[in-house]
């Protein structure tokens, strides 16, 4: 049930370069690269810079209508920076 409450919520963004998916962990960033590869959403493997999504100014800025993390825990930064 909550694979196909995940699929539908990714399903119902028109673009997929409005999607983020995120990880920082070792396991998680090949995921994140073959996800984004087939479905054409932005993926952002390895370490999280910080104002991706609040700083205006950088070249790297993003408007994400989704964020997608792989672990919580880790990628807490990317998840308090959504939430603004």
């Amino acid at each position: 049930e909550k694979v196909m409450v995940a699929a539908r919520a990714i399903v119902a963004i028109e673009n997929p370069s409005d999607v983020i998916v995120a990880s920082q962990r070792p396991y998680g960033s090949r995921a994140v690269l073959k996800f984004s590869q087939y479905t054409g959403t932005h993926a952002m493997a390895g370490r999280w810079m910080p104002g991706t999504l609040t700083n205006q100014i950088t070249t790297k800025f993003l408007e994400p209508r989704l964020l997608i993390v792989t672990d919580p825990r880790t990628d807490s930064q990317a998840i308090k920076e959504a939430s603004y």
